[in-house]
């Protein structure tokens, strides 16, 4: 059965830093695209990043800069690093997994989710 498990969320201050994580069992996603979205209260889960097969990236505009997606395939797991973060950053951050080697943006593509970790970040 596939797992995919977030870790690393937490309370910040505005302009400070976190590292999400994302660790996958089950299966290997090195030949699969992994994405992170997030959910805000009463928003729709939108797409923050997401990284293929070859470690190429697509960025959503409002992290542009700001986020970098990375992945580990020795370890099976995805990180999302967050600098400069905003109170708008705050959400709970979804890791999803792909059949596909290729990112997409549309949560509507991705067939493994986990959990999701709170980010909260403070003014």
């Amino acid at each position: 059965q596939v797992q995919l498990v977030e870790s690393g969320g937490g309370l910040v201050q505005t302009g400070g830093s976190l590292r999400l994580s994302c660790a996958a069992s089950g299966r290997t996603f090195s030949s699969n695209a992994m994405g992170w979205f997030r959910q805000a209260p009463g928003k729709e889960r939108e797409f923050v990043a997401g990284i293929n097969w070859s470690s190429g990236t697509l960025y959503a505009d409002s992290v542009k800069g700001r986020f970098t997606i990375s992945r580990d395939n020795a370890k099976n797991t995805v990180y999302l690093q967050m600098n400069s973060l905003k109170s708008e950053d705050t959400a709970v951050y979804y890791c999803a997994g792909r059949d596909s080697g290729w990112v997409a943006a549309n949560k509507a593509d991705y067939d493994y989710w986990g959990q999701g970790t709170q980010v909260t970040v403070s003014s």
